[in-house]
């Protein structure tokens, strides 16, 4: 059912496009910097923006729209696909910009997160996002966030001119095999879904050399105390050296780059690239979904690897029945797993095996990992290096940090640990502090998992069982019953309420 925009109010479209969208996990702070300027709307600083989330992890502080929810492609997984009958309808640049900018006077959003279904073709779909962004940035001055979905196979031109608009632009590979492709999404062509990722990536390193910034992956340099790390090779001149991929700007062609007011390169997607895949509506394992963030991370510096847990909306025997739950613990298994990629030294084939490839739900990766290779423990606090610390569960980036410059002063014990940060609930099964374990606990896999399955019970019960909870829209009034007043009406009309 396709309904035209004479038929729909814009608030009518509002509803149906805001809750289209909220399936779409890829919000994030900004990972950008901009001062606010006068005769401007908002700004973008380095601290990010301000979030709420409701209990299942959606990000409310953006106004979350599609453009669309008309799409010419009939992916098996997804709510909008053009083969489920529902009501159709489409924003126009204008009624986007009239929302930004109305939502953000009134305090209601701090950004725009925009993508879209296919509507027509990518080309005119991009165009149409385009001219959304554009509008808002020149005619209206909004200096706000801006996260823009980029379509694959729409021109080239459109996505780099998109890139001097957006903070963060981000394609959506949906899942992590070509397989798993073929099958829910036989229209998509992976090589189409890539090209977009490279071109980006290309623009981000045209940029850094613009400005005479180093143009190797920006993250390689995260942790200055980790020796090994998924980030410490540079892909750029393996990727370039590839016939399929296209060289690497040169300072030459970097002169070209459109300028900024003050004469300096302008930004290209600031606030980096990102990415999402959909976990659960087929059956890849952990060590499959963790490769292919890991190979993403490598290749593309990408900022962020974002996974959703699949919401069964379609009935498909290729899919889980409605009705089923989703995975959101082993969706939250994921994150943690892609933190200890990032930030932790650990890479995806030590995490995991083809003999063991998924993670056990009911604990922590850092924790599976760890009663995996009992061998290693219990390490000793008071001589371990700081890449070995990290490894231990229950210590962190900090705390492994502090550890290894407050021991210079003196032997550290466990009443230290507890003041420096170390969750010692977790790490008392692994650490040693001048030769003794906090409690006498036998070094055995099955005594140590049962013993930290039951610390964190009530935790993964709460995480699996979301339903208990309410998710936020922007059209919540929990239907209070008290009257509107007098000076609540003119609030609403002076932007206050």
């Amino acid at each position: 059912m396709n309904l035209s925009s004479k038929e729909l109010s814009l608030n009518e479209k509002l509803n149906i496009l805001a809750d289209a969208a909220k399936y779409d996990v890829a919000c994030t702070s900004s990972g950008s910097s901009r001062r606010g300027k006068k005769g401007h709307l908002g700004n973008t600083e380095a601290a990010g923006i301000c979030h709420s989330f409701s209990s299942d992890g959606r990000c409310v502080s953006l106004l979350k729209i599609l453009l669309s929810n008309e799409c010419v492609y009939d992916c098996k997984y997804c709510l909008n696909r053009s083969s489920n009958d529902k009501i159709r309808t489409t924003f126009t640049p204008e009624e986007i910009c009239t929302l930004v900018v109305e939502f953000y006077r009134r305090n209601y959003i701090e950004g725009l997160f925009l993508s879209s279904g296919i509507v027509k073709s990518p080309s005119y779909t991009m165009e149409q996002m385009y001219q959304a962004v554009y509008l808002l940035r020149t005619k209206y001055h909004f200096n706000g966030y801006i996260h823009v979905k980029a379509i694959p196979g729409a021109p080239q031109e459109l996505i780099t001119n998109m890139g001097y608009l957006a903070d963060r632009m981000s394609v959506n590979l949906e899942l992590p095999t070509i397989d798993g492709l073929k099958e829910l999404a036989p229209h998509k062509n992976p090589k189409k879904l890539v090209e977009p990722i490279r071109q980006i990536q290309d623009g981000i390193i045209g940029h850094r050399l613009a400005i005479g910034k180093d143009p190797n992956m920006e993250r390689s340099r995260g942790n200055r105390y980790l020796k090994h790390t998924i980030f410490r090779e540079n892909p750029y001149s393996r990727i370039a050296a590839a016939s399929s991929a296209p060289a690497l700007p040169t300072s030459q062609s970097t002169m070209n780059l459109p300028r900024s007011s003050k004469g300096k390169p302008a930004p290209f997607v600031p606030a980096g690239q990102s990415t999402q895949m959909i976990i659960g509506a087929t059956g890849e394992n952990d060590l499959q979904l963790l490769s292919t963030t890991q190979k993403l991370y490598q290749q593309y510096d990408l900022k962020r690897v974002f996974f959703s847990a699949y919401v069964p909306l379609n009935e498909d025997s290729s899919l889980p029945a409605i009705g089923t739950p989703p995975p959101l613990l082993r969706e939250h298994r994921l994150y943690q797993a892609d933190w200890l990629l990032r930030f932790y030294g650990f890479h995806a084939e030590e995490l995991l095996s083809t003999d063991r490839p998924n993670f056990n739900i009911m604990l922590d990766p850092k924790c599976d990992w760890a009663l995996r290779h009992l061998e290693l423990f219990p390490v000793e606090i008071n001589r371990a290096p700081y890449d070995v610390l990290l490894r231990v569960p229950g210590i962190g980036v900090k705390s492994a940090y502090r550890i290894v410059k407050s021991r210079r002063q003196g032997l550290l014990d466990f009443k230290h640990l507890k003041k420096i940060g170390v969750v010692l609930k977790r790490a008392k099964y692994f650490i040693t502090c001048n030769g003794k374990m906090m409690y006498r606990i036998p070094i055995e896999e099955d005594f140590i998992t049962r013993q930290l399955i039951g610390e964190d019970a009530k935790q993964n019960w709460e995480i699996d069982h979301p339903q208990t909870y309410r998710q936020l829209s922007l059209f919540d009034d929990f239907h209070f019953q008290s009257d509107t007043t007098v000076e609540d009406s003119q609030k609403v009309l002076f932007g206050q309420l």
